[in-house]
């Protein structure tokens, strides 16, 4: 595994295999609830949600739900920061402030949560989150790599400088702005990871192999990404695409280590805009994980679209 100049907590974490959940569903939960005070922005998504009192509260609820979960049962969490869709771009035309204010409000926000846990707190690991620049599912609208790290540049330096424990660009499609994207995050001096939309196949949603994309970015980089991980992607269906990544290249699990699993099966076409949510039950969902699990030791588990605090907490047993 690639080793930062500096080996921060959550870098420490990675190296002894530690048994790390994520956060569940953000965005999807705060969009599906009809009971929500707060609404989403069209271009920013839950980052506007900083800017007012009511949208910190509806923030901060469901961090502590995931964070009380993993503390309940003695483990580590990753909670990101609610800049998936909070580029420079994005954030110009939601008339909200600066990339670098955003950034710091953000990690604000959830080290004041994390200092609420006491000596627990050490173990709350402060993802900075980007995504692409278009459509997560669209691989056609993404962006040549010299382009990505140009584009991605001032976000992931601005989370950087506002203090998270890793950078993590979730939610990639394609090989060229993945790329760009880890281009521009190996120069923070900060541990990163890298996460696809994965199909069954083992292929990203632009048609390359993961294996192929994975060994062409550690070859490329340096430091190269801390690990790999996929999400919004149901864990049976990951199950058959690492399969198909290791029968293709032995060893590659040894660096896609991790899945926000979504709670369908459904393909990411069928899911996208889709006006009903399709879930599994929680224990359906975990014992998908644990069969991934038990193959892989994938040790980096978490939840997206269509899972909540029930699904987090049957994952949180996972551990054994």
């Amino acid at each position: 595994m690639p080793i930062e100049k500096t080996q921060n907590p959550f870098s420490q974490a990675l190296a002894q295999r530690a048994f790390l959940l994520t956060e569940g569903a953000l965005i999807e939960r705060l969009r599906r609830d009809p009971n929500s005070e707060v609404s989403l922005d069209p271009d920013v998504a839950n980052a506007s949600l900083l800017y007012s009192p009511a949208g910190i509260a509806a923030l901060a609820k469901l961090w502590r739900g995931y964070i009380d979960i993993a503390q309940a049962h003695d483990l580590g969490i990753l909670v990101c920061t609610p800049t998936w869709r909070a580029n420079p771009e994005r954030l110009a035309r939601a008339k909200l402030p600066a990339v670098s204010q955003v950034a710091a409000d953000a990690v604000e926000c959830l080290t004041t949560i994390r200092s609420g846990y006491g000596a627990y707190g050490q173990r709350i690991f402060i993802g900075g989150l980007i995504g692409c620049k278009g459509d997560a599912y669209a691989p056609r609208e993404a962006m040549d790599s010299k382009s990505a790290e140009r584009f991605h540049a001032e976000q992931v330096s601005a989370l950087a400088q506002a203090g998270v424990d890793v950078l993590l660009a979730a939610t990639l499609p394609a090989f060229s702005e993945a790329l760009g994207l880890a281009q521009a995050m190996s120069k923070m001096e900060r541990p990163y990871l890298l996460s696809f939309v994965l199909r069954p196949d083992g292929t990203l949603l632009d048609g390359m192999p993961v294996a192929d994309a994975i060994t062409r970015i550690d070859d490329a980089l340096s430091p190269a990404p801390s690990a790999y991980l996929a999400n919004c992607v149901h864990p049976l269906n990951f199950l058959s695409a690492l399969c198909a990544a290791e029968a293709a290249r032995p060893g590659i699990g040894n660096r896609l280590i991790g899945l926000q699993g979504n709670s369908s099966q459904k393909s990411p076409e069928e899911l996208d805009g889709s006006l009903h949510l399709d879930t599994d039950t929680p224990d359906a969902f975990a014992a998908a994980m644990r069969t991934v699990r038990t193959r892989f030791g994938t040790h980096i588990i978490g939840g997206c679209c269509g899972t909540d605090d029930r699904h987090i907490a049957a994952l949180a047993k996972l551990r054994t």
